[in-house]
C-alpha cells in the first residue's frame, strides 16, 4: 500500500486526504463495534512496538494512525547505528505511554515499502498522522533531538487531528483484545460525508460536513472536509485550458485569478495559488479585491494553518493590505 502525503507540509494532495478520510471512518466503525461487543478501551504496553510487513501496512499503520500517530523505524539486520536506534526508540515508546506507536519495518523483508517511503539509507524515521505521512530524520540521532521531534509530532497530531493518543493498561492481560474509546458524536455525520465523496456526490458531501459544524463550528475534520469538497466541487466542471488562457489573458481579472488559483491548488501548485491571489489583491480594489482575498484565506484551510507556505502567504497578503 503506497503511504500517502510524505510529509504534512507537502503538496496537497487531496486524493490522499479523502483516503485518509475513508481510513479513519473505517477506523471509526471498528471502534463502535469493538464497543458493542464489550471491548476495553486500553492497549497493553507491549502492543505499542509492533512490527509491519507490506500485507499489514494498511491495517497496522494508516488506519491505526487514524486513532494514533504511528512513528515507523526502518530498520535492517545489519545496520549497526539501527542497534543503537531501535532500543532507544522502543524505551521512548515506553515513556510516552501511548502518545504514539511504534513500527518497526524491516527493509530487507519489505523493498517495496522503503522505495515508497523513498528511503535513501537506514535507520530512517517517518511517522503517519491520519494517514498522512512525514519524515521526521535518518541515522542514529541524539536522544535530545528525538525527544524534541516526537513532542513536536505529538502537538500536530493534537491540535490539527485531534489524536489524544490511547490509553495504556500496564495491568492488562497481554491477550486481551484492545478496544479503542466508542465512536465520538459527529461520525457518522463525518462518515456520510466520506460516502458522498466515494459516490462522487460533493455537494453531499459539503452538506454533510456543514452539519456537523453547524453543531459543533471548532471542529477540526469538518472544516478542512468541507474546504476540500468545496474546492473540488469549484473545478469539477472546469476547463483547465480554458480557464488558464483566461487568467493569462486577464491578469488584473479577480474572478479568472481566483478560477486559476483553484486549479493551482488542486494541482498541488499551493505556492502559485498563494502568490497568484495575493498578485491579485495587490492589482484590484473594491469587490474583487475582497472576493480574491476572501478565497485565499479559503484556500488556507484546504492546506491548513500550520504549513509554512500559508504563514508566508499570509505575511505577503498583510504586506498588500496594509
Amino acid at each position: 500500500m503506497q503511504p500517502r502525503n510524505m510529509s504534512m507540509s507537502g503538496v496537497v494532495d487531496l486524493a490522499a486526504v479523502k483516503a485518509a478520510q475513508e481510513a479513519k471512518a473505517k477506523a471509526e466503525q471498528a471502534r463502535a463495534e469493538a464497543a458493542r461487543h464489550g471491548g476495553g478501551g486500553a492497549v497493553t504496553p507491549a502492543s505499542l512496538v509492533i512490527d509491519v510487513d507490506e500485507a499489514g501496512f494498511e491495517r497496522d499503520v494508516l488506519q491505526r494512525s487514524t486513532e494514533v500517530p504511528v512513528v515507523i523505524d526502518f530498520w535492517a539486520e545489519w545496520c549497526e547505528p539501527c542497534k543503537q536506534l531501535s532500543p532507544l526508540l522502543e524505551r521512548l515508546t515506553a515513556e510516552y505511554n501511548g502518545r504514539f506507536l511504534l513500527a518497526k519495518i524491516d527493509v530487507d523483508a519489505n523493498q517495496m515499502l522503503m522505495q515508497q517511503f523513498g528511503v535513501q539509507g537506514i535507520p530512517a524515521v517517518f511517522a503517519v498522522v491520519a494517514g498522512q505521512a512525514l519524515p521526521l530524520f535518518q541515522g542514529a540521532a541524539p536522544e535530545a533531538q528525538i525527544r524534541q521531534t516526537l513532542d513536536q509530532l505529538v502537538q500536530v497530531a493534537e491540535e490539527r487531528f485531534g489524536l489524544t493518543g490511547l490509553t495504556v493498561d500496564a495491568d492488562a492481560s497481554e491477550d486481551a483484545q484492545p478496544a479503542p474509546a466508542p465512536a465520538g458524536p459527529h461520525d457518522a455525520a463525518l462518515a456520510a460525508a466520506v460516502q458522498a465523496l466515494d459516490a462522487g456526490d460533493l455537494g453531499g458531501a459539503v452538506r454533510a460536513y456543514e452539519n456537523v459544524l453547524s453543531d459543533d463550528p471548532a471542529n477540526t475534520e469538518a472544516k478542512l472536509g468541507l474546504a476540500q469538497a468545496q474546492l473540488l466541487l469549484r473545478v469539477q466542471d472546469m476547463d483547465p485550458a480554458a480557464v488558464r488562457k483566461d487568467a493569462a489573458e486577464k491578469p488584473g481579472d479577480a474572478r479568472a485569478q481566483i478560477a486559476a488559483a483553484d486549479l493551482d491548488l488542486v494541482g498541488g501548485h499551493v505556492e502559485d495559488a498563494f502568490g497568484r491571489l495575493v498578485e491579485t489583491v495587490r492589482r484590484t480594489a473594491g469587490e474583487e479585491r475582497d472576493a480574491a482575498r476572501v478565497r485565499l484565506l479559503e484556500l488556507f484551510e484546504v492546506v491548513g494553518a500550520d504549513d509554512p507556505r500559508v504563514t508566508a502567504a499570509r505575511t505577503a497578503l498583510a504586506r498588500v493590505l496594509f
